[in-house]
């Protein structure tokens, strides 16, 4: 049976705690004090440690960090008093995998012990299908990993921070599928992308009959993640009312749906990120600071492209075989040249820069093989060079969509031209850009030139 180690001054609450932890089939120690929970985790095999935040020698926090250096396989749930939101988030920066309120809701301490249970069933550097998403094998993206892995064992709010285009989804993805609530579903949200006046029954559903159009109850974004992970990305476009209403979803961790009477309790893991630098966000008073403290918790920084140019080269041979199999046509390649000419761009873009640069060589190639002159980079002044990293992002973000605009335009153009030049006959104006007919049916399809 599971071994469970419960830290508390109280005996009222290690009565409770062992008679819960008993009726789940677990076995249960308990100690009074830091000193004699030390004592204990050298003597005996735990899975799991619960300590309250307050005891008599030290604090929850010490106990925390004593686990995370002596014994790091052993996840820790901190109990915290009613209301201690900031204690509860200095234990989670310490590296507790979760927090329970007192008085203890035992459905909810339930819920984060079998959380805790797989957990520490879980190797800490777990081989998973899922690695092979993040590619690369230099420093920036070897250390990324070794942090995905460890933030995967916790389930403190992570803010994920990076420029456009990095793959702040794939990397919120990851952490959620290494982690226990991989079985739970994965609910990417763009921030960005909801109307305002949409936002609060977009995340918290409503009730049939609370407002005009409202013929059927909805579920929201909030309870579509339930027992997973809920991915907010650019969470700066929120609006202050929103950002509001998210916070007291996040502390209370439950929802109250658009006309609904009372709130329904939610058991999600947060994950957000924006390309904006989100301190600065809070300086200029766009966005909450109380909010901005509960979401980064934990932060962690994804490196920009032009940080792990080492990696182009498996980059490339990925992006070219999707390509390939996207439009059923044989691989492509691409030469040495081509890599190095990549290799001194910036990539204002990032990934998903490269992305659209290889599609295009790809589909204007003459054969199946990239070389230099078919990689049309675009000059300094038609992307802004951001090789600096304290570069303002708000420009960072205009000139990746010029580039964006510029290449699909250049692209348009070119098949345009070939067609006019055959008279639009589609079998010519393949030949003529050295693509299969398939190829060009998928770029007219994209570019709605059909």
């Amino acid at each position: 049976m599971r071994k469970i180690l419960v830290v508390d001054d109280e005996p009222d609450i290690r009565e409770l705690l062992e008679i819960t932890l008993s009726r789940m089939n677990l076995n249960s120690c308990a100690a009074a004090n830091v000193r004699e929970a030390k004592s204990l985790l050298e003597q005996e095999q735990f899975d799991l440690c619960l300590t309250d935040m307050k005891l008599p020698d030290g604090n929850g926090i010490d106990l925390v960090e004593h686990i995370q250096e002596q014994h790091p396989t052993i996840p820790v749930a901190v109990i915290t008093a009613f209301g201690s939101m900031e204690t509860a988030i200095k234990a989670l920066k310490a590296g507790a995998f979760d927090f329970v309120s007192k008085p203890i809701d035992l459905k909810i301490l339930r819920g984060l012990v079998d959380s805790a249970l797989k957990v520490a069933n879980t190797p800490i550097h777990q081989p998973h299908e899922t690695q092979q998403r993040l590619l690369g094998e230099s420093l920036a993206m070897q250390s990324l990993r070794e942090k995905i892995d460890k933030l995967s064992r916790s389930q403190a709010p992570v803010y994920l921070r990076g420029e456009s285009g990095v793959g702040k989804e794939l990397v919120a993805k990851q952490i959620h599928e290494l982690g226990p609530r991989s079985s739970g579903n994965f609910v990417p949200v763009n921030c960005g992308a909801i109307p305002t006046e949409l936002m609060e029954s977009e995340f918290f559903g409503h009730i049939k009959g609370s407002f005009t159009g409202a013929v059927s109850d909805k579920e929201g974004l909030f309870q579509a993640a339930n027992g997973g992970t809920l991915f907010l990305d650019e969470i700066a476009e929120l609006p202050i009312h929103m950002q509001v209403k998210l916070l007291r979803a996040i502390q209370e961790k439950a929802i109250k749906p658009i006309g609904g009477q009372k709130e329904i309790p939610v058991d999600i893991r947060l994950l957000s990120a924006t390309h904006k630098n989100l301190g600065a966000e809070v300086e200029s008073g766009n966005f909450r600071q109380d909010l901005y403290y509960r979401i980064n918790v934990i932060e962690l920084n994804i490196p920009p492209l032009r940080d792990r140019i080492s990696d182009l080269h498996i980059l490339c041979e990925f992006m070219l075989k999707r390509i390939s199999d996207q439009n059923g046509d044989s691989s492509y390649g691409i030469t040495n040249d081509a890599i190095e000419k990549l290799q001194g761009y910036a990539f204002p873009g990032n990934i998903r820069e490269l992305e659209n640069i290889l599609e295009r060589a790809a589909t204007l190639c003459e054969g199946h093989e990239i070389n230099a002159n078919d990689l049309d980079l675009p000059k300094p002044n038609q992307a802004t060079d951001t090789t600096q990293p304290d570069a303002n992002e708000s420009s960072i973000s205009l000139s990746v969509d010029q580039l964006e605009d510029y290449l699909i335009q250049k692209e348009r153009k070119a098949i345009i031209a070939a067609l006019e030049k055959t008279r639009w006959n589609k079998t010519a104006a393949a030949k003529l850009l050295g693509i299969t007919f398939r190829q060009l049916r998928y770029r007219l399809q994209k570019l709605e030139l059909e």
